[in-house]
């Protein structure tokens, strides 16, 4: 695996190394020592889905409040996504700050996002399924979000124009609130 350090600390960018022949290829996606060599955690307690059958379906921006905080591994099964993840992390350097980066079942890349983050995603193709590893179980209490289209964060969507979005999501509150 090819482990890529975003510009907000703690979060990588993994890309599978596969081994192919004339049958397809073979790649591993998790391995706790090449996790622990770049201090990511590799154990996950949960897993789960996101089927979206419309472009430009956009969730997030959710988040686990402490002390239920959680890294998560997300990759696309089928379909692509725009990723995005924002810094909450008090004192730091990035904090209130986002990266964005495209997952799609063709490229294979993974996004590990550590404790501390707020993650949403927008699909960008039909038919799309992304899936989620995390390290703690979810919380209904300590659920968490932030507007997707807080001008404080300033994400800058590839669909802003065609955004289907829960009235939950559209009403969670901006950075400052």
């Amino acid at each position: 695996m090819i482990f890529t350090q975003t510009p907000l600390a703690g979060a990588y960018v993994i890309e599978i190394e596969p081994l192919g022949d004339a049958r397809g290829f073979f790649a591993r996606t998790v391995a706790d020592k090449e996790f622990a060599a770049h201090g990511l955690i590799a154990s996950f307690v949960q897993q789960s889905i996101s089927w979206n059958p419309q472009p430009g379906t956009l969730r997030g921006l959710h988040y686990q409040a402490a002390p239920h905080e959680e890294d998560k591994l997300v990759r696309v099964t089928r379909g692509a996504i725009f990723d995005v993840i924002v810094d909450l992390r008090r004192g730091s350097a990035t904090r209130g700050k986002w990266f964005g980066v495209e997952l799609s079942a063709d490229n294979h890349r993974q996004l590990y996002i550590p404790k501390g983050f707020a993650h949403g995603f927008q699909t960008t193709l039909p038919d799309t399924e992304i899936s989620y590893q995390m390290t703690a179980p979810f919380h209904a209490k300590a659920a968490r979000g932030l507007r997707w289209d807080d001008p404080a964060i300033g994400i800058d969507w590839p669909a802003a124009a065609q955004v289907l979005i829960s009235d939950k999501d559209r009403a969670l509150p901006g950075l400052g609130e």
